[in-house]
């Protein structure tokens, strides 16, 4: 089964949407089997159950039970590699 990474930002629609697909574009070009979804941050809680991992693109003070990677270094491309690299090894537990 194909681990399950939660994107977020404000709204979840522009940013959080960016992110993911290109979330998706990375992960398949290593392979990397996941389903990749974007929500609003009033989702967060409900849609992070049974998640292998958070990406928020916003700032979170608040600690999850599941990994969190930046969606900053996705945005920008700051850090990219070393985020993705993060987010494999998190998901491959």
């Amino acid at each position: 089964m194909a681990a399950r990474i939660v994107v977020s930002c404000g709204s979840g629609v522009a940013t959080s949407e960016m992110v993911a697909a290109k979330l998706r574009r990375l992960l398949a070009e290593k392979n990397v089997e996941a389903e990749v979804v974007a929500v609003d941050v009033a989702h967060v809680e409900e849609a992070l159950e049974g998640a292998a991992a958070y990406i928020p693109v916003v700032s979170t003070e608040v600690s999850r039970d599941v990994p969190i990677v930046s969606g900053v270094a996705f945005l920008t491309g700051m850090n990219q590699d070393k985020e993705l690299d993060r987010l494999i090894e998190a998901i491959s537990r």
